[in-house]
């Protein structure tokens, strides 16, 4: 499959199942709290591919999130039943200036080297439900099951690690780049404990297109849009967050404003959604990095 094609069939399968998801708030990425997918090796995918994949995953009833391609899973002595149909996946390639492969302007990005490029490729992977190790379908690499008291107290020092403004109070939540602060309701008003943490990620990969930090600005790329292709990236950004965290996310009420703005983004261009996925996967990148660097997140 051409990596175009790609795009208009994961884009086309978004959209919808946002139509179909709206009524009760139920949002395609939040398959990724349930169905975070990671390869037999116990990588976990990112971006529009991890989404891609929890959505498939979700499609079909399988549960294990475990993925490899054909030769990986005879490599460790699986093998794909015959008759499975794969799922493609995005693959970036470096590409050297005098290659003779064309670049793929909308996911290509220049390096400090002019002469290097990346240009996006797919390859074809299988569920590990899909093979006749479907009977043994865990994660190899798989830790032991963690409390979840243990991955709330986990939650709570990961953001007091990365140490933004936030202030709690009110019935609202919200990012204020004037005054580079966080605005949470307090803990208590949510229904659920996580529930509080998905909102407390979704805002702060808001508090990371601030310009000292990641400077994130929508407005070339999606014009009277913006706004929304931000709420996007935030609300894709809480779910990537939350199924690291291997917490449960809700997509807000107050974020109806948002769902025409969604897919028009969505319908505008298929190119579209790598934009958005990958600009999450950076906040999200970037949120990490600042909290590691506090020895409160690794002593949890």
């Amino acid at each position: 499959m051409r990596a175009d094609d790609l795009y208009a069939t994961i884009t086309d399968q978004l959209i919808a199942d946002i139509e179909a998801g709206a009524g009760d708030w139920r949002m395609p990425w939040h398959t990724l709290a349930t169905h975070a997918p990671s390869s037999v090796e116990g990588r976990r995918y990112r971006g529009v591919n991890a989404l891609w994949l929890a959505m498939v995953a979700d499609a079909r009833g399988w549960s294990s999130g475990v993925w490899a391609t054909y030769k990986a899973w005879q490599r460790h002595g699986a093998q794909v039943r015959r008759g499975e149909h794969g799922t493609s996946v995005l693959l970036w390639k470096t590409l050297q200036g005098d290659s003779n492969e064309s670049e793929d302007a909308a996911v290509a990005e220049r390096s400090t080297r002019p002469t290097r490029r990346l240009v996006a490729r797919t390859f074809t992977v299988f569920a590990v439900e899909q093979t006749d190790a479907a009977d043994q379908a865990s994660k190899p690499t798989e830790a032991p099951p963690v409390e979840h008291v243990t991955r709330i107290a986990h939650a709570e020092a990961y953001f007091a690690a990365i140490a933004a403004t936030v202030r709690l109070g009110g019935d609202r939540a919200c990012y204020r780049p004037a005054s580079d602060t966080i605005e949470l309701p307090d803990p208590a008003r949510f229904d659920q404990p996580e529930h509080f943490w998905a909102t407390a990620a979704h805002e702060h990969v808001h508090w990371t297109g601030h310009p000292s930090r990641l400077d994130r600005d929508l407005t070339g790329r999606f014009g009277s849009d913006a706004y929304a292709a931000e709420e996007l990236v935030a609300e894709l950004g809480a779910a990537m967050w939350s199924a690291e965290a291997r917490l449960t996310t809700v997509t807000r009420a107050d974020h109806a404003a948002y769902l025409a703005g969604w897919l028009r983004i969505l319908r505008a261009d298929p190119r579209h959604l790598l934009t958005i996925a990958s600009r999450a996967q950076r906040a999200l990148d970037h949120l990490t990095a600042v909290a590691s660097r506090h020895p409160t997140v690794a002593d949890t």
